[in-house]
């Protein structure tokens, strides 16, 4: 986060930088998720989820923070995971998705 920054505007900054397209979040939705670094001694790494979408924008994404990007429908973005906390979060989007009105 950057200075007087709230968590959902790093997160459409961060998204924007990133990927290149100009996103809105999708109320409601927020996973707080935490995970020890291996390589530095007593430092936890927080990282905070939120649910955003956008339309007619060309993903351009910032090579020097991403090998690649793709989108993927849920079931294979799901197969594609390795860790347990990343398929968790993700179901817990699909649900949050699929109960929610637009």
């Amino acid at each position: 986060m950057e200075a007087d920054e709230t968590e959902e505007q790093t997160a459409l900054r961060e998204i924007f930088e990133e990927v290149g397209v100009k996103a809105n979040l999708i109320d409601g939705f927020r996973v707080v998720d935490e995970h020890i670094i291996p390589s530095k001694v007593d430092t936890v790494k927080q990282i905070v989820y939120f649910l955003a979408e956008y339309k007619n924008q060309n993903v351009k994404f910032q090579k020097s923070e991403l090998s690649a990007v793709k989108l993927l429908a849920f079931d294979e973005a799901y197969n594609t995971f390795e860790y347990e906390s990343s398929k968790r979060i993700l179901s817990a989007a699909y649900d949050h998705l699929s109960k929610a009105v637009y």
